[in-house]
């Protein structure tokens, strides 16, 4: 995961070009861990790869402004915002429940796989409020205060979230052989 992203010092970077290569990089370093969050955000591979897809272009779009401050902070909170909007547009459409997603660990499958399996099962089971802030806060690592900013709640808010949502995490995973879930130190 980058710890912070430094704009590539292009020539000429007042054209096009330039700024289509110092996206392209940033691109580049940004686009494995928008997919891990809108994974985990959604539960489905192929809507993750749309919701990356779409924060990366109004990312894009609005690069002259965002790469001024911190682009991969933009890019989670479009990647955030798409995954509310995407919600809010299709509310008619019927998610799959836990208890309905095929049951048992595949064969051949190794150990962390089965343990992710469980994982995004339990995630699955919060309200979105939760998934998204332990989603953020814990699996993303970023601090409270980011999260907060990324979500557009307050701290508060973010702290009470995550601790009902590890605790609903705790409950679901009991007695399953997943890893304990970290108690989330402080920041």
């Amino acid at each position: 995961m980058p710890e912070a992203w430094t704009p590539v010092v292009v020539a000429g970077a007042g054209d096009r070009s330039g700024r289509d290569q110092e996206f392209a990089a940033f691109m580049a370093e940004a686009e494995p861990v928008l997919a891990r969050t809108a994974y985990l955000l959604t539960g489905d591979r192929h809507r993750a790869e749309e919701l990356v897809q779409q924060a990366l272009v109004k990312t894009y779009v609005a690069w002259p402004r965002a790469r001024g401050r911190d682009p991969l902070a933009y890019a989670r909170r479009v990647l955030a915002n798409a995954r509310i909007d995407a919600w809010r547009k299709h509310r008619r459409e019927r998610l799959v429940g836990p208890d309905e997603l095929p049951h048992g660990r595949h064969g051949g499958a190794d150990e962390g796989q089965a343990d992710r399996d469980l994982l995004v099962r339990a995630l699955a089971e919060l309200p979105q409020q939760r998934r998204r802030v332990v989603v953020l806060r814990y699996l993303v690592d970023l601090g409270e205060q980011e999260v907060a900013e990324d979500l557009g709640i307050s701290r508060g808010a973010v702290k009470s979230a995550a601790s009902r949502g590890l605790a609903q995490l705790r409950s679901a995973l009991a007695g399953t052989g997943v890893h304990e879930i970290a108690t989330g130190g402080a920041r």
